[in-house]
């Protein structure tokens, strides 16, 4: 079943009565367990799928349950702020959808995105963040997974931000997301990108969108 916005944003706030916890790292071998997360778009049958992955690996109904859902709850999030973008007439899917190293192209220009929490790593304030996003695109960059999608080429950053402090939350409020993504795709202008040299002979172009909530 394909979902529209609007269930996909129903089917994510299933994950929100649980805490975000990660009982171990992220592995290829847990990775290989939770595959199905890929094809699972229906909290409910999520469910079921984890408990027959436990039952048949005989695995910690703890450990695999959360981490499936961690990773079910952030590649359907994903999925979905990627659909928001490649609807706006300024942007164009990238032609193969296996490139790990973009999503779209914006007004020509290629992009991967990257849904973040605002990190406490950064040790500053978000205001601050908002005022010196150069510096905080620098500490992303340095910092990201070297897992599965990692790379120094062009990228577009949507940092959530809760005042209450469970940023990880505002990645299933899409209707939220697709105002921000709408402001910032309609407003774009290529001179706003900030610009990096990571690797020599390599310009990097990257933006962060913010979206922020009170409570």
């Amino acid at each position: 079943m394909i979902y529209s916005l609007a269930q996909i944003e129903t089917q994510l706030k299933k994950r929100l009565p649980y805490p975000y916890k990660w009982y171990r790292k992220q592995n290829d071998v847990w990775d290989g367990y939770t595959q199905f997360i890929y094809q699972t778009e229906d909290w409910d049958l999520l469910v079921d799928k984890i408990a027959q992955t436990v039952k048949d690996k005989q695995l910690d109904k703890r450990e695999l349950f959360y981490y499936a859902v961690n990773r079910w709850y952030n590649f359907w999030s994903a999925q979905a702020i990627e659909s928001i973008f490649t609807n706006f007439k300024q942007v164009k899917p990238a032609p193969n959808k296996k490139d790990k190293e973009k999503d779209f192209l914006l007004q020509g220009i290629p992009f991967d995105h990257k849904t973040t929490v605002f990190p406490r790593g950064f040790k500053k304030s978000f205001a601050y963040a908002r005022q010196h996003k150069n510096e905080l695109i620098k500490w992303l960059y340095k910092n990201q997974s070297t897992q599965q999608r990692y790379h120094t080429k062009n990228r577009l950053f949507i940092v959530v931000y809760n005042k209450n402090g469970d940023h990880w939350k505002l990645k299933c409020e899409l209707t939220l997301l697709k105002e921000a993504i709408q402001k910032y795709v309609s407003t774009f202008n290529p001179n706003q990108l900030q610009k990096f040299n990571f690797t020599p002979l390599t310009k990097t172009y990257s933006d962060i969108i913010w979206v922020e909530k009170e409570n």
